[in-house]
């Protein structure tokens, strides 16, 4: 099955009301423990590469590594650029074999972050790529992507159907209340359903974007912390406000930074158990088992994209 853009794949997931998660890929064993749970529970698949994982892993590896995994397997994989910054970077990963892209312009005002948008839009759908843009800022950090708690702005939904009529984009991430990394909350998360649910009514039927949505487990806190680490007081969204969302207007949800956690602790585990290993495969095997039950426990759990492949 060839790469396919998210289009239709959210049509779908709005339909039947389920989200398709945004899975961050970094090397191989993080792509192969994604796709091999994707594959048996059937769910569909978005895998993003951030222009960090870009510079870091090489655009033309993680192509050839993606291209590998619609070779074996049988699910909707979409390949998507995650926060790219400018036209350049969407422009290059359009060309470089890219179905999906996310501009953000967030940080932009708002006539400039339409501008930059439609120009994306223009040049992607012309040649049958999808994409994502941004309305508001989340706080934390991701890659390249850092913004101060005092910086962010949630949506406002008075201007997102201008933005979608003007850019004519195809999905929205959107902020409320979610942020990038482990250390997202000082208290208990809180998401401002009453903002989403405005939003999906002033755009009904449009798909929805969920950024900085792991749920960071403590089991996962608590492994790191214990073979060398030190996480004090990293904490997520509640899985069950993620699943909330995803039975809404709410289409993707992205996950990386649980991605994160359970490779770390994992490899930490066992160098702690075999301070000796030096063996790639003795440590990078455990970690991509680690990385394919986390992705199945999203998509069963969470997403509710099981079996929708």
């Amino acid at each position: 099955m060839p790469l396919t853009g998210s289009k239709e794949l959210f049509k779908k997931a709005y339909a039947d009301g389920y989200a398709i998660g945004g899975f961050n890929v970094n090397n191989m064993e993080i792509l192969q423990g994604i796709v091999d749970a994707a594959q048996e529970v059937r769910s569909p698949l978005i895998l993003q590469v951030s222009a960090g994982a870009r510079k870091y892993a090489r655009h033309e590896y993680l192509v050839k590594l993606v291209e590998a995994a619609v070779e074996t397997t049988d699910v909707p994989i979409v390949l998507h650029l995650d926060h790219g910054e400018d036209f350049a970077i969407c422009k290059s990963c359009i060309d470089g074999g890219f179905t999906s892209v996310m501009i953000d312009a967030s940080s932009r005002l708002f006539a400039e972050n339409i501008a930059e948008t439609k120009k994306v839009v223009e040049y992607a759908h012309s040649r049958g790529v999808s994409v994502e843009a941004e309305l508001g800022t989340l706080a934390g950090v991701e890659d390249d992507v850092n913004v101060n708690a005092e910086d962010a702005t949630y949506t406002n939904p008075d201007q997102v159907k201008e933005f979608v009529e003007r850019t004519g984009v195809d999905s929205l991430a959107i902020a409320i209340g979610t942020s990038h990394g482990a250390y997202k909350f000082k208290g208990e998360a809180k998401l401002d359903f009453a903002r989403l649910d405005k939003i999906s009514k002033l755009v009904p039927g449009f798909p929805i974007v969920l950024h900085g949505a792991s749920s960071v487990p403590q089991h996962l806190v608590d492994l790191c912390n214990q073979y060398g680490g030190s996480l004090p007081g990293a904490k997520g969204v509640p899985e069950d406000m993620l699943r909330q969302a995803a039975q809404s207007a709410v289409c993707k949800i992205n996950i990386d930074t649980d991605l994160r956690l359970a490779m770390t602790a994992t490899i930490r585990k066992v160098f702690h158990e075999k301070p000796g290993e030096f063996d790639p495969r003795k440590y990078l095997g455990p970690a991509r088992d680690a990385i394919k039950e986390i992705v199945k426990h999203k998509i069963t759990k969470v997403l509710g994209s099981d079996n929708k492949a």
